[in-house]
């Protein structure tokens, strides 16, 4: 058998700390420090803990040249671990389900042409399971003043870098009515679910915001196409996944908008009732539990590093994207009337099983959503000028 090294994998000294009360006792400081050695490899996307023999016999292996199983010095036996654990590669089929599932999701990897840390940075920052709210509770960090209390003071609101009587002071334009649309701009934290969203305005948000406006076919595999949002290289690998809630027209349920056609495509229904299922995927933020329309944002980063092979810019540009989208949505919202919000606090691992990603190749960036903002506030907003809620109470 042949093997080799996985195409990406970071070793981790990590050191832990826990309270001993035998060292105070015995004139330590009280503390208790344990080092362990993590492997972090994207393909997996789970932390491996080795030992030391094991570290270095991954040390002695290349992600490139395979070498006979064979020739290795593994008098430790670290080998047949390394290889079940999805570490070692295995080059050929070899009865054993665990090492040719790893060699499949080996194969996978490299042909996505990830950069190795922003494709570290992307497995081990998915979240399963996790309740964003609770977790602001237990560390009494639910407020803006609670915050303050427990975190002490955040770095100042705006940089200064010379003295007062040294800067330029600009012009102050009257505003227009892009200046007001701008204005009104806040995220919404209060949907009204007994008000049906109309079709057209839905329709119309997702025109504007997510839908291909023309093309450019250089070839009948090769289509640049033409969206309201700049997108590194002009590939818009962005795919949208809805879950539909409120809708005129619409039958509640899981669906994947085609930007070209500007149509939904049903996908199988979710598990659970919607609501159930947007408190999980949104990690217990209840305050988006009853938007209309909920979109994942989900690039497909085969389709940008085919361009950037690992490029260590090609993470960010995927990012940078969510937000000129979330941007073009909120003011898309506004105009029409309705909230809009965007969070990052989202439970990849749960979204990737119920619409089917691959986060080899495709991932779950972030969560927005559109609909009718409630008439009564009750989780709060951030709208110090009263554009929003000042109105709705005049």
């Amino acid at each position: 058998m042949r093997i080799r090294r996985c195409a990406v994998v970071f070793l981790e000294p990590r050191e832990e700390v826990a309270f001993e009360l035998d060292s105070l006792l015995t004139g330590g400081d009280g503390l208790c420090r344990t080092r362990r050695w993590l492997a972090l490899a994207p393909h997996i996307g789970e932390e491996v803990e080795l030992d030391i023999g094991e570290c270095a016999l991954l040390g002695r292996l290349s992600p490139g040249q395979w070498v006979d199983a064979d020739s290795l010095d593994d008098d430790g036996g670290a080998l047949p671990r390394l290889l079940a654990e999805g570490l070692v590669i295995a080059d050929a089929d070899t009865g054993d389900d665990a090492y040719d599932r790893w060699r499949a999701r080996d194969e996978a990897f490299r042909q996505v042409h990830w950069h190795p840390l922003g494709a570290t940075l992307h497995a081990f920052t998915r979240w399963d399971g996790v309740d964003a709210v609770q977790n602001s509770k237990d560390s009494g960090t639910e407020t803006a003043v609670q915050m303050r209390e427990v975190l002490g003071a955040p770095p100042v609101e705006a940089a200064v870098r010379v003295e007062a009587g040294d800067r330029l002071p600009l012009p102050r334009v009257p505003p227009n009515d892009f200046d007001r649309l701008l204005a009104r701009r806040a995220t919404c934290r209060n949907f009204d679910p007994s008000r049906r969203l109309p079709l057209a305005a839905f329709a119309q948000v997702m025109q504007r915001v997510f839908a291909a406006q023309a093309e450019v076919r250089v070839s009948d595999d090769t289509v640049f196409l033409k969206k309201n949002v700049p997108s590194g290289g002009g590939l818009h690998p962005m795919e949208c996944y809805l879950i539909v809630q409120h809708v005129d027209g619409i039958a509640p349920g899981l669906y994947h908008y085609q930007a070209l056609e500007h149509a939904l495509e049903p996908l199988p229904a979710a598990d659970r009732p919607l609501r159930e299922l947007v408190m999980d995927i949104a990690a217990q933020q209840h305050w988006f539990a009853d938007a209309h329309v909920l979109v994942l944002m989900s690039p497909r980063y085969d389709r940008t590093f085919w361009k950037y092979r690992q490029h260590a810019k090609g993470y960010r540009v995927v990012a940078l994207e969510g937000g000129h989208l979330s941007q073009t949505l909120y003011l898309s919202a506004t105009e029409a009337g309705l909230g809009a919000f965007i969070t990052g606090a989202i439970n990849e691992k749960r979204i990737e099983q119920v619409f089917g990603i691959d986060p080899l190749s495709q991932g779950a960036l972030a969560l927005c959503g559109f609909g009718w903002r409630a008439a009564v506030m009750e989780t709060a907003e951030l709208d110090p000028t009263g554009e929003v809620w000042g109105q709705a109470g005049s």
